[in-house]
């Protein structure tokens, strides 16, 4: 750690405490060249990986855009709130896990389009229709047949008929 004072290269650390909270450390140093005390302090940064696009550009996960997919996908569905969040919250927990820097786009819609057909297969077969541009009917029919053969799913507080 580099003097503030003089830049010094040498500093030494004379005091350590964790804050009260547990998520960060005080250091209080003395530089060796001027002898001047200084005090940092150490916490975690968490940072999520870039998303590649399929046009090759780069940029910043945002978790609002996810939000935004599933809030035009699950329009006027029956899903409630709190399964909403935590299907958002499941994505970008995905995607922290992966320990990537970089992840594809792709990567991240396939994780939605699984979250959302556990929630919704209307709001799934919406998604899809987009996200893998569907030409005619029979890309949705095809779809369609995928997710009728896929194991049913109850959302809570929905009465089958």
């Amino acid at each position: 750690m580099k003097c503030p004072f003089c830049k010094g290269e040498d500093t030494q650390v004379v005091d350590t405490r964790e804050s009260e909270e547990g998520d960060s450390i005080r250091r209080r140093r003395r530089c060796l060249s001027c002898d001047r005390r200084f005090t940092t302090y150490e916490t975690v940064e968490l940072r999520m990986p870039q998303v590649v696009k399929q046009n090759g550009m780069r940029c910043e996960f945002d978790d609002e855009k996810l939000r935004t997919s599933f809030s035009r996908a699950l329009h006027k569905r029956p899903v409630p709130t709190e399964l909403v969040d935590a299907a958002i919250d499941h994505v970008t927990q995905k995607v922290f896990a992966l320990g990537e820097r970089e992840v594809d786009s792709r990567q991240i819609g396939e994780m939605v389009m699984k979250e959302l057909l556990k929630l919704d297969k209307v709001a799934y077969i919406r998604f899809a229709s987009v996200y893998k541009s569907f030409q005619d009917v029979g890309d949705f029919t095809e779809a369609v047949e995928a997710v009728r053969k896929s194991p049913a799913r109850r959302t809570p507080g929905r009465v089958r008929k």
